[in-house]
C-alpha cells in the first residue's frame, strides 16, 4: 500500500500578478478525497494558456489586449479582478494551478470501487456538475479547485480516466486540456471527412492536437503557424502550412474552408469568417492575439455562418480521446520538461513561443 504523507510539494497561485504570485511550498496539506473522488499521486501536469491568463487576470471583461510574453511576466494591472476566473467570477486565492494531469490514484473517497485503487488515470479537465443539471456549468481543474501543479490532487472518480499506454507521465500529460480543447472544437463543428480546416496558431498546444484531430478525421488541413516551425506542424499532419503573418488566402481561396478552429483572435480575425464557405462552421477556444475583433454581421447572416464558442467538454469527448491514445492514433508533442519548483523557467520558456508542442512539469518523487 502506498504510504501518503499528510503534507505536500506544491506551487500556490497567491494572487493576480506577475511570477512573484507563484511561490513554491514544501508544507502544503494533502487533499482528502471526498464522497466519490480520488487522490491521485502526480506523475506529471503540463502548463497552458490558461495558467498565465488566470495568473496575470487576462479573462476579465476589462483586459482587451492579448497576452504577450511581457504581459505574461509583469501581469497586466488587474490584481483586483472580481472576474478573473474561467466561470467569470472573482478567483480564490490561494490556489494550485495546473489543468493537465497524468498520474496514479493512490486513495479513494467514499463510494469509489476499490479496485480502482492504483489506477493510472489522465484526469478530464472540466467537472460538470454529477446531477446533470447544470448544463453547460462547470468547475474546471487548476481554476476554480486545486489542479495538479502538486505531489497530490483530488478529483471526482468520474472523470478520472483509467489509460493503459506505454507513454510516460510527461507524453500523457501534454494530452488533456489541450487535446480535449481541440476535439472539443471539432466535435461541435462536426467537421468531418473530405471538409477542408484552417488551424490558427497551429504550432501551439491545442492548434498541433487540432493537426493532429482533424487529420485522423480525413480532414485537408490548412495551418497558421510561425515560419520557422512550418516543417513540424506538417509533420503532425498539416497539408499546407501558411506564415503566421501571411494571408491564408495565398493557399486557399475565399468561401473555399468548411471548418476554422480559431485560438488567436486579434485584428485579422476578420479575414477568417471571408475564408469560410456559405454555411461553414466557425469554432473558437483562444485568442492569444486579442479577444476584442470586429464583426461583419453582413458576413455572418448573408453566407449563412455558424459561429461556435468552446469550452465545457461535450460528454463524449474525453473518453473517445482517451480511446485516441490507447490505439496510437495521435502522438504526443513535448517540447521539454521542467522540474516543478522550476515553474517560473517553464513559464519563461512557454511565453517565448519558440517551441511546438507541450512544456511539462515533473513534480519530485
Amino acid at each position: 500500500m502506498t504510504r501518503i504523507p499528510g503534507r505536500m510539494i506544491a506551487v500556490l497561485l497567491k494572487g493576480h500578478g506577475g511570477f512573484e504570485q507563484l511561490e513554491y511550498v514544501e508544507d502544503v496539506p494533502v487533499p482528502d478525497p471526498g464522497p466519490g473522488e480520488v487522490l491521485v499521486r502526480v506523475g506529471a501536469a503540463a502548463v497552458n494558456n490558461t495558467d498565465i491568463n488566470t495568473r496575470v487576470g487576462w479573462y476579465s471583461r476589462g483586459v482587451s489586449e492579448g497576452t504577450t510574453a511581457t504581459d505574461g511576466a509583469a501581469g497586466l494591472g488587474h490584481a483586483e479582478a472580481e472576474d478573473a476566473s474561467w466561470l467569470g467570477t472573482a478567483l480564490v486565492f490561494p490556489r494550485i494551478q495546473g489543468i493537465d494531469v497524468c498520474g496514479r490514484i493512490v486513495a479513494l473517497g467514499k463510494g469509489v470501487d476499490a479496485h480502482r485503487l492504483g489506477e493510472r488515470v489522465l484526469i478530464e479537465p472540466c467537472f460538470r456538475r454529477p446531477d446533470g443539471r447544470a448544463g453547460l456549468q462547470a468547475v474546471f481543474l487548476g481554476s476554480e479547485c486545486d489542479g495538479g501543479f502538486a505531489q497530490y490532487v483530488r478529483a471526482p472518480a468520474v472523470h478520472a480516466y483509467r489509460i493503459e499506454s506505454p507513454l510516460s507521465d510527461a507524453q500523457l500529460a501534454s494530452f488533456p486540456c489541450s487535446y480535449s480543447t481541440a476535439e472539443n472544437m471539432l466535435t461541435r463543428a462536426q467537421l468531418e471527412s473530405g471538409e477542408t480546416v484552417l488551424v490558427t496558431g497551429a504550432s501551439g498546444g491545442v492548434g498541433s492536437a487540432a493537426v493532429q484531430l482533424a487529420r485522423r478525421r480525413g480532414a485537408r488541413v490548412i495551418a497558421v503557424a510561425a515560419a520557422a516551425k512550418t516543417e513540424e506542424v506538417r509533420q503532425l499532419g498539416a497539408d499546407e502550412v501558411v506564415a503566421r503573418d501571411a494571408d491564408p488566402g495565398d493557399v486557399v481561396s475565399e468561401d473555399a474552408v468548411d471548418v476554422v478552429v480559431d485560438l488567436v483572435g486579434g485584428a485579422r480575425w476578420p479575414r477568417l469568417l471571408e475564408l469560410l464557405r456559405r454555411g461553414g462552421r466557425y469554432a473558437v477556444s483562444g485568442a492569444i492575439a486579442g479577444p476584442i475583433v470586429e464583426l461583419d454581421l453582413r458576413v455572418l447572416y448573408l453566407k449563412d455562418l455558424r459561429l461556435f464558442g468552446c469550452t465545457v467538454l461535450e460528454p463524449d469527448v474525453f473518453g473517445n480521446l482517451v480511446g485516441y491514445i490507447e490505439r496510437g492514433e495521435i502522438r504526443p508533442v513535448v517540447a521539454k520538461t521542467y522540474p516543478l519548483a522550476e515553474i517560473v523557467a517553464a513559464q519563461k520558456t512557454f511565453l517565448e513561443k519558440r517551441f511546438t508542442g507541450k512544456i511539462v512539469l515533473l513534480p519530485p518523487g
